[in-house]
């Protein structure tokens, strides 16, 4: 979500940063917090896990290193090793971070160091073995450390990821995933990326992020040219049920991937898609390990050419040829909905994305375009075309207008004399039954008669 222009703009000390940190910021001339440091700055200092898009040039840098210096300042440990690690693509930009840093920590007895290829080997060893604070590094020479067994994680606090998609994008993503994985697992992950629309990423962020907050500040709608997104509205699931079965008998595609919200409902569509003569296998987390790889593998040789899949069962999943992605259940929200069509469209292929929205998912749906600053295409299927045509009135924001029942203030007045009214009648008829003698049966039934 975009900060507000009109919201009064954020000092760096109500930030609530240590005062060595804003002593270095008001030196370096720095008066008002940039957009990506006002939102990512106040989460990372609530220790939490960070997926952050923001472009170079933003003052991403110090959104991550002031939350984590405020960290490593306030927060003394005597347990050994590395405490924050920041891995960059590139020795330029590991360069650059280490430069910022240096002038962050200039008031405080923080230690940091940077390691990279072409520097001396011998230096960098003994920088690791004197437990430096927070070390800068590029993933292919800390995994030359790591086969020397001297870089010691176990107890890392902070882990970042600077330009992720530049990382991936350059072959990094094993020796990333090598080394989160010899790192504390009860760490802080900040992932920074120039785009959220990238698939790599989304992934990596799937694997090393826990319970993780989302800071989306650029331009969402520049992503995804290769795929054309499309919504049909559905009266119910039966409606959807049924455009479903028309869509995958009547598009064109080499592979198709139908994500639903619940394990319950892709198992509910694999017998009537299967009905229909369609190859359909399904996949969700309460299938054992052995049939999930082994329906993976069904998918890939192209023996199962539809697959039914909830967002979790479907993590990890990278398979080429994917080109239609149906979102029978609308995702929860916008991340997801990324996560689920960035596995078609990849690198040169085209892929089309439907969703098939009903009434109760059109706010959902709605929120999701807000979130990426997209209008999706509106289809209409005219041999299945339903009652639901969409909200009669929309918000501002593209929501649908619901109808409040107002009552005049004469007869709220109105109604509440009269409910007042009526149980001062009841009570007093309560209180003359109390008030008659008990009777025998026979005469009880006179009187009633």
């Amino acid at each position: 979500m975009q900060p507000n222009p009109t919201d009064t703009p954020l000092s760096f000390s109500s930030l609530s940063l240590a005062e060595p940190l804003l002593i270095a910021v008001r030196k370096l001339g720095f008066e008002q917090p940039t957009p990506v440091q006002q939102q990512a700055i106040p989460p990372a200092l609530e220790h939490k896990d960070l997926l952050v898009s923001a472009e170079t040039g933003s003052g991403k840098t110090a959104a991550f290193l002031l939350p984590t210096l405020h960290h490593l300042l306030t927060l003394s440990t005597r347990k050994p090793g590395t405490r924050a690690l920041i891995l960059a693509p590139t020795r330029e930009l590991a360069q650059q971070i280490f430069k910022q840093c240096q002038q962050l920590i200039e008031f405080t007895d923080i230690k940091a160091g940077i390691i990279t290829g072409g520097d001396d080997f011998r230096l960098q060893q003994n920088m690791l073995r004197r437990n430096t604070e927070i070390v800068i590094a590029t993933p292919g020479r800390i995994l030359e450390l790591m086969g020397q067994e001297i870089p010691n994680f176990t107890n890392l606090e902070i882990l970042i990821l600077d330009e992720a998609d530049r990382m991936l994008d350059m072959g990094f993503s094993e020796d990333v995933l090598t080394i989160t994985k010899s790192c504390n697992e009860q760490r802080q992950t900040l992932l920074f990326s120039a785009t959220l629309t990238h698939f790599g990423v989304i992934k990596m962020a799937d694997k090393i992020l826990q319970d993780h907050k989302v800071v989306a500040l650029n331009t969402l709608h520049d992503g995804h040219r290769n795929i054309e997104q499309q919504i049909i509205v559905a009266d119910d699931n039966n409606h959807k049920q049924k455009l479903l079965a028309w869509l995958l008998l009547n598009e064109t595609y080499d592979k198709a991937l139908v994500f639903t919200n619940s394990r319950i409902q892709a198992d509910l569509l694999r017998g009537p898609l299967r009905g229909q003569k369609l190859r359909v296998g399904v996949l969700h987390g309460e299938m054992d390990q052995k049939d999930r790889n082994r329906m993976m593998q069904l998918f890939r040789e192209g023996e199962v050419k539809v697959m039914v899949a909830t967002d979790l069962a479907a993590r990890g999943l990278d398979i080429k040829g994917i080109n239609l992605v149906i979102n029978f259940d609308v995702p929860r929200n916008g991340i997801n909905y990324i996560h689920r069509i960035g596995r078609t469209g990849r690198v040169d292929e085209l892929g089309l994305t439907i969703a098939l929205v009903k009434s109760t998912e059109w706010n959902l749906m709605s929120g999701i375009e807000r979130f990426l600053k997209q209008k999706f295409k509106h289809r209409t299927i005219k041999e299945l075309e339903g009652k639901y045509k969409g909200p009669k009135k929309l918000k501002a924001s593209g929501k649908a207008a619901g109808i409040k029942n107002k009552i005049e203030p004469k007869k709220v007045a109105a109604e509440k004399i009269k409910i007042r009214d009526r149980d001062k009648k009841n009570i007093g008829k309560r209180r003359a039954a109390s008030a008659q003698p008990d009777l025998p049966q026979t005469e009880q039934q006179e009187q009633k008669d």
